[in-house]
């Protein structure tokens, strides 16, 4: 035994020197627990567990370089949002002027809140579920909770990848199957279908030909075929995607990434050829400077920032734990969040390029209307031919003109103006016609394309894109509950997979009856926005306030070899959280403001309606919020009295090949807790700066970890000097 050794000093000397279970062991060879008289649990040693156990935790899945990784993280954050619903809160919330909002909330809330998920996936190397119960055991539910928002985020978002994929298949032919109302046959009479003449040929395509909506939430109406169809194909492709983990969405995302900035330039490029691009691009960055102070902008911008990074879904940390731990995730999460924002802006340009363009051909059709009208009255007497300005040509006339002719005629005629029925005809008010959603995608925007030439093409690249988007998000969604699960309850990866793929197609048929578009409308606005919220909230105090924003710092010194700024350390610790509780306060006057209601279409009008939801639809909605907000108390309370093991007390002594081996046993408090950190260098290619070989109780360092499994996670050593019970 070495000289320096207390037992050494024993034989040696007549005072009483203390020995410990760290001193006898630390000069010993490594011992296999389990194989060794020192098992004292009682527990059978299995050979092909304990195998099991090593393999899984040294041949965590990694990504195959780091573009994969900031492809498949730019993939998850850059979604269907950014197409739909930064450009339409652009238009509502002062144009060039809600972009200074939304870059100040990215930066203070957005950036930090990303880097901080990214920091301790890569740190803990486990998902959600076990990353918020190695950080502290009673805020675990925020795992859980993240798992079910996911479940919920993802049974609606496929359906809207099944409508893509309706609409792409629909788009090989000529003309284009919503370019015109179709006729309907009564007798030897042909004649417009009613619903569509009231209405347009792309709306009515959209409610009835795809959706084939009913008139409420109340009436089903039964399966839609086609829809279903759809939503099984898209939920093929997740499962197919997903069936292998990183090793095949990994390679899904080269196309699925970096296809839609193809598609984004060439509308981009194809929409400035066209005439009334520029007047679109001019509206939508022209600054309503007052907007700014209007508090309603800055909460929908927050809410925009919160969901366009994919906070609190768990797929960030999902993703960032197949990382080595030397990677430089600082840098990730700020290329991550900028190259976002620039995508949004470069969709807003595209959108109001083509709306633009859009808007012009309406207001051309307005004029034209309107001159016919004018020249009936000019023909009946109604109006006087010296109304018309002398320079007005009818066969040629611009819009400038007949403005100018609109004015006069309203002037004149002030008394019985409204009985004439003319319209304004004014560019700025089509392009004030706020559109989102699905009403941007499958209305708008395919209205316009029916006017490009070659529209077929153009529609076929459009949707394609949009399932990419779809996709790319999807898989992020899914990985935040696939990985979690798989790493804290060890099921087999390609059973899980299909299972949950098969679960959520089965739920999902609520969302492809006719009535169906409905409860997508219900799941988008209340399943996710509040839970998230709080769930985003728990996740930076319980690093920033209990587990502690210096010693994380440390932590991250130590893993990316350089100090982050201090603007994270004041951002996390205060001005993160408090403006995270501003908008959740926001979120929860929204909700009690708002009449929770959907527009429902009315056939017989062709038209929208706003309706209240029903008291069973009102049931399901509180149902959605109080389950994904849940696991939160539930945990809390379950842990908090020891009605459930949490883990802080069950590392015990184990060595194997130089490294520590996990075993359960229940230690008393006053049980040696202090053990031993070896590591074989060859097994440790981190750079990283070495661990000393004891921690004692002075240690504050509880996250260090090696790439040997320990503890409950297998992903790194938690100290007994900082149980997980005292975080």
């Amino acid at each position: 035994m070495p000289k320096n050794s207390k037992v050494t000093q024993r034989e040696h000397s007549n005072e009483h020197v203390t020995e410990s279970v760290a001193d006898l062991l630390a000069h010993e060879e490594p011992v296999d627990y389990k194989r060794s008289v020192l098992n004292v649990t009682g527990e059978a040693w299995d050979k092909q567990k304990d195998g099991e156990e090593e393999l899984d935790a040294e041949n965590r899945p990694a990504w195959n370089s780091k573009l994969q990784y900031i492809l498949a993280q730019i993939g998850y954050s850059v979604g269907l949002g950014n197409v739909w619903r930064f450009p339409y809160l652009c238009q509502k919330n002062g144009g060039g002027a809600y972009l200074v909002p939304y870059l100040v909330l990215l930066i203070i809330i957005g950036l930090p809140l990303f880097f901080l998920e990214l920091a301790v996936g890569q740190r803990i190397r486990r998902g959600s579920i076990g990353v918020w119960n190695y950080i502290c055991p009673r805020l675990g539910g925020i795992g859980y909770a993240s798992c079910l928002v996911c479940f919920f985020v993802g049974l609606y978002y496929n359906v809207i990848i099944g409508w893509s994929i309706f609409y792409f298949f629909k788009s090989f032919q000529y003309p284009l199957p919503w370019s015109e109302c179709p006729i309907a046959r009564n007798g030897s009479v042909a004649v417009v279908e009613a619903e569509c003449e009231r209405s347009s040929a792309t709306t009515y395509f959209w409610y009835r030909e795809a959706l084939d909506i009913s008139n409420s939430i109340s009436e089903s109406g039964g399966l839609n075929w086609k829809m279903t169809l759809c939503l099984l194909v898209a939920w093929s492709l997740v499962g197919l995607a997903m069936i292998k983990g990183i090793q095949s969405s990994g390679k899904v995302m080269y196309f699925s990434s970096l296809f839609p900035y193809v598609v984004l330039v060439c509308f981009l490029v194809r929409g400035l050829l066209l005439r009334g691009a520029v007047d679109g691009i001019m509206h939508m960055f022209t600054p309503k400077l007052d907007k700014m102070l209007d508090p309603q902008v800055w909460r929908e911008a927050a809410t925009q920032v919160f969901f366009a990074l994919g906070l609190g879904f768990g797929g960030v940390i999902a993703f960032s734990s197949y990382n080595k731990q030397d990677n430089n995730c600082h840098f990730d999460a700020t290329l991550v969040s900028f190259i976002n924002f620039f995508t949004s802006v470069l969709a807003t340009l595209v959108v109001f390029a083509v709306l633009g363009f859009k808007a012009n051909i309406m207001n051309e059709k307005c004029v034209v209307e309107n001159a016919e009208k004018i020249l009936g009255y000019l023909n009946t007497n109604v109006l006087s031919h010296d109304l018309i300005p002398p320079h007005v040509n009818f066969s040629h006339l611009t819009a400038k003109d007949y403005n100018e002719m609109y004015r006069v005629i309203m002037t004149v005629k002030e008394g019985h103006f409204k009985e004439l029925g003319l319209d304004a005809c004014l560019l700025e008010d089509e392009l004030d016609k706020s559109v989102q959603g699905t009403g941007l995608a499958f209305i708008a925007f395919t209205e316009a394309m029916t006017h490009f030439p070659a529209s077929p093409f153009w529609s076929v690249m459009f949707f394609l894109m949009l399932i990419n988007l779809g996709l790319g998000s999807m898989i992020g969604t899914m990985s935040g509950i696939t990985t979690p699960i798989i790493d804290t309850f060890k099921v087999r990866k390609e059973v899980f997979t299909v299972g949950c793929c098969i679960f959520a197609f089965v739920i999902g048929l609520i969302f492809v009856q006719r009535s169906g578009n409905y409860f997508v409308t219900m799941f988008d606005d209340y399943s996710a926005t509040l839970p998230l919220t709080v769930v985003v909230i728990l996740e930076n105090i319980a690093v920033a306030w209990i587990y502690g924003t210096k010693k994380f710092m440390q932590e991250l010194t130590e893993m990316l070899g350089f100090r982050p700024y201090q603007f994270y350390y004041y951002t996390w610790k205060y001005v993160s959280p408090i403006c995270m509780a501003v908008l959740m306060t926001a979120s929860i006057i929204q909700l009690g403001v708002s009449p929770p209601g959907y527009s429902a279409w009315i056939r017989e009008e062709a038209a929208e309606k706003f309706l209240f939801y029903p008291t069973w639809a009102m049931a399901i909605l509180i149902s959605l919020i109080i389950l994904a907000s849940l696991p939160l108390p539930l945990v809390f309370i379950l842990r908090q009295f020891h009605l459930v093991s949490d883990g802080s007390n069950t590392l015990s002594v184990t060595y194997k090949k130089g490294r520590m081996m996990k075993d359960i046993s229940n230690l008393e408090d006053n049980d040696e807790t202090r053990f031993i950190l070896s590591k074989v260098p060859s097994e440790t290619p981190s750079p990283m700066p070495t661990h000393r070989s004891y921690l004692g109780p002075g240690s504050n360092s509880p996250m260090e970890m090696s790439s040997a499994p320990n503890g409950r996670y297998g992903s790194g050593y938690l100290m007994a000097s900082t149980p997980e019970s005292e975080l």
